[in-house]
């Protein structure tokens, strides 16, 4: 290659958040599409309806601890095209379903068919009294890279739009008290680490708009103690993971260093949050995956299928090794129960 063409290759190229901004949310971006995420990734509301039911039954618990206010809230972040909040309103009981006042919140133009009654925001609301839900928002909040360079020094990584990376320039300020704190590259070649701070930063505006109730966070997730070594950076198209391409083409995500996100600024002077599997919260919540005794087999067939199919939908949800695994992060705000 000659110096003009690598002088070119480096013009082109950016920081891997910047290129991820443009690349799902600018004109013509992924998450700008018809089809919307479904059209290529199945998360848990996806999956069965049973998720809506039991974020609808934790509404109900922080309706309880309210003390069932005249107005509830319930907040559904990254809400795609709605169906996690109309499943809530839907699960709902009457009587509650009449006091929450809905909103979704996405970049996104609002979904053709969607109720009238969700307000439909591109920022969470200032003022939240209830619930804020966030079901795989997180992990697509744009991150810069870095990585650890030969001389052993973390650089961010830099992306053309056909997805060649170049090695930029030494990690600094606040991005490298990050990496000190959540994430320690040492000093091998080829280490990687997704820089969560834009993250925390979502998180915390997120939550400093609750004035009492719950912030919850579910997502692809680890902890300091099992960080990837080479970072977790991937594309989805079609329900198939692929190679990050900045261009528009696929999704482009990376799992999430939740720890970090539940570790706000203490002047907030909050509860301290719960991390917990979403194994353990869905099963707090009633999702139970038994099979149904063998008995209804016989008194009542078409019960005992729609039994076992709920039985098998729930194991979906609770699965090691799949959706079982995604963390949640619970945030009480002026309560002092997590409600789990």
């Amino acid at each position: 290659m000659t110096d003009e063409a690598t002088r070119e290759t480096a013009d082109d190229a950016r920081g891997w958040r910047a290129a991820t901004e443009t690349a799902l949310y600018g004109p013509g971006g992924f998450y700008r599409r018809p089809e919307g995420p479904a059209g290529h990734f199945r998360t848990s509301v996806h999956a069965s309806g049973l998720f809506a039911e039991a974020v609808a039954e934790l509404l109900c618990r922080v309706d309880e601890t309210l003390g069932r206010p005249e107005t509830l809230d319930f907040v559904d972040m990254g809400a795609g095209r709605g169906e996690l909040v109309t499943g809530v309103l839907a699960a709902l009981p009457g009587e509650v379903a009449a006091r929450t006042h809905a909103y979704a919140v996405d970049i996104a133009d609002r979904p053709p068919g969607l109720a009238d009654r969700v307000t439909w925001l591109a920022e969470p609301p200032r003022t939240i009294s209830g619930l804020l839900f966030a079901n795989e928002w997180l992990d697509n909040v744009p991150v810069d890279v870095a990585e650890v360079d030969p001389a052993g020094v973390p650089r961010l990584v830099h992306v053309r739009r056909d997805g060649v990376e170049l090695l930029g320039e030494r990690v600094s300020g606040a991005d490298a008290q990050w990496l000190a704190r959540w994430w320690p590259l040492g000093t091998e070649p080829g280490l990687r680490a997704e820089i969560g701070l834009p993250r925390d930063q979502a998180w915390a505006t997120a939550v400093t708009g609750l004035r009492r109730g719950l912030a919850v966070a579910v997502d692809y997730a680890h902890t300091v103690d099992t960080r990837p070594p080479f970072g977790t950076l991937t594309g989805f198209r079609a329900g198939r993971a692929t190679f990050p391409v900045p261009n528009g083409s696929c999704d482009i995500t990376a799992h999430v260093a939740l720890d970090a996100c539940a570790a706000l600024d203490p002047a907030l002077r909050l509860p301290e949050a719960l991390l917990c599997t979403q194994r353990d919260a869905l099963r707090a919540l009633g999702v139970i995956a038994g099979r149904p005794p063998l008995t209804l087999a016989s008194t009542n067939p078409a019960g005992y299928v729609r039994a076992l199919s709920t039985a098998g939908e729930a194991a979906e949800l609770t699965a090691p090794g799949g959706l079982g695994d995604f963390l949640w992060l619970v945030q009480p705000v002026g309560i002092a129960d997590t409600l789990l």
